[in-house]
């Protein structure tokens, strides 16, 4: 699934994946396990609400680096 953000439109961060959540462009989230539940849990509720499907990543490291940039991520998001 994380081949998803190396080809398709993104966005990264937690306001930004907030932000295409609640604007209906998101089709795919991912959430870092490592980060911060204060973070990732009101993102993941968000997503059930609004039916956007949610996949967890082992480490913000990792998702960071899929996301292709230098720092780890809490969060993304495949955009439409």
């Amino acid at each position: 699934m994380l081949e998803e953000l190396k080809q398709k439109s993104k966005v990264v961060g937690v306001k930004q994946t907030r932000r295409a959540v609640s604007d209906g462009s998101a089709r795919r989230i991912f959430l870092a396990r490592d980060a911060d539940p204060k973070v990732t849990e009101p993102l993941a509720d968000l997503c059930a609400q609004r039916g956007v499907p949610v996949e967890w990543v082992p480490s913000m490291k990792e998702l960071g680096t899929v996301c292709g940039i230098a720092v780890g991520s809490a969060a993304a998001a495949a955009t439409a």
